[in-house]
């Protein structure tokens, strides 16, 4: 992989894969200084950048993307030449409880952030996607790039509105614009709404393990730092118009990522609480990310087993961090949610 260099605008980076990727970016890149823009939505959170506040290449800049002034300022103010666009609501729950917020962040923050990026003329605009775009899949076959985008949630329609403005950007006006589809992602500062974070806190906690449905829905799983990598090699090598697909081959049901929690919880089954499914439950996602490895060199280097044991010591010893989150509006929405107590 090319080494990264000049400064590049992270949006969201506050966030899971956000956090993740600045640190990624500082860890890993001398050569790169970080602009984190990010609103501070409930689940962006400052703690998980708190280690890297005083580092010189660094800087965090309150702000949301729909704000086409503060999305301008920002980029001529630190001289941004790159922008790698996290920023957006992707809980599918809560887009079924009410899609606006979707909409607006997802689909109106892309355009907001394309249009500023034209205006300055970056050479690479890096936009985050999901495999959630193609679709629920039979029990066989993955989805390649170029497969047609079947949105089944609200959060996976606003999410595919900006993919495809996006190829029309990089088409009608030029913006070196790459979009990267991945599977699902686990690792340390995920927010606990989510599902491998959600159930390993109740399992630490003694508490009941919310499994939608019968628990057989597939999911292909990806340790975030893998995920950095990777984008990291496409920011650097992508080529601008093109789609790449970030994946691991590692699918399984959510049953069997629950029990395996609990085990290395050294928690009982009988914590499992199968619950009312949600509406248009995608049965199962995986992708063809062949791509990434015959053309950039990419394969994913964390096995599913070692990183989901890593990901719960991390809980483990990071439970300050999940306990200031389980209060408040999350328990609302937990109680909502699962009708039981957080």
């Amino acid at each position: 992989m090319t080494p990264l260099s000049g400064t590049i605008l992270v949006t969201g980076g506050m966030g899971f894969i956000g956090s993740n990727f600045v640190r990624y970016l500082l860890t890993e890149h001398p050569g790169a200084r970080v602009v984190n823009f990010d609103k501070l939505t409930y689940a962006g959170n400052p703690a998980n950048l708190a280690e890297v506040a005083s580092d010189p290449r660094y800087v965090f800049v309150p702000g949301d993307v729909c704000d086409p002034e503060g999305v301008a300022q920002a980029l001529t103010a630190h001289a941004v030449d790159q922008i790698v666009h996290f920023a957006a609501e992707t809980h599918v729950d809560r887009s079924i409880h009410g899609s606006a917020d979707f909409i607006r962040t997802n689909v109106e923050g892309t355009r907001v952030l394309l249009d500023a990026a034209r205006a300055v003329g970056v050479r690479r605009f890096l936009h985050i996607s999901t495999d959630e775009v193609y679709g629920s899949l039979g029990p066989t076959g993955t989805s390649s790039e170029d497969a047609p985008l079947r949105p089944n949630s609200p959060y996976a329609a606003s999410k595919t509105g900006a993919d495809v403005l996006v190829r029309a950007y990089h088409v009608t006006f030029g913006v070196p614009a790459i979009i990267t589809r991945t599977c699902n992602n686990y690792g340390p500062y995920q927010f606990p709404e989510k599902f491998i974070p959600l159930m390993i806190v109740n399992a630490v906690r003694g508490e009941p393990l919310p499994i939608y449905g019968d628990g057989l829905y597939i999911r292909e799983w990806l340790h975030v730092w893998d995920h950095c990598r990777a984008l990291a090699t496409v920011l650097a090598d992508g080529k601008p118009g093109d789609v790449y697909n970030i994946g691991s081959g590692d699918e399984r049901a959510n049953l069997e990522i629950v029990q395996e929690i609990l085990r290395l919880t050294d928690r009982p089954d009988s914590l499992i609480r199968h619950v009312k499914d949600r509406p248009g439950h995608d049965r199962r996602y995986a992708l063809d990310h062949r791509k990434m490895a015959e053309e950039l060199g990419f394969t994913p280097a964390i096995s599913l087993a070692a990183g989901l044991a890593e990901t719960v010591e991390w809980y483990r010893r990071h439970e300050s961090w999940w306990q200031a989150i389980l209060s408040g509006t999350y328990r609302s929405y937990y109680q909502r949610q699962y009708g039981g107590t957080a």
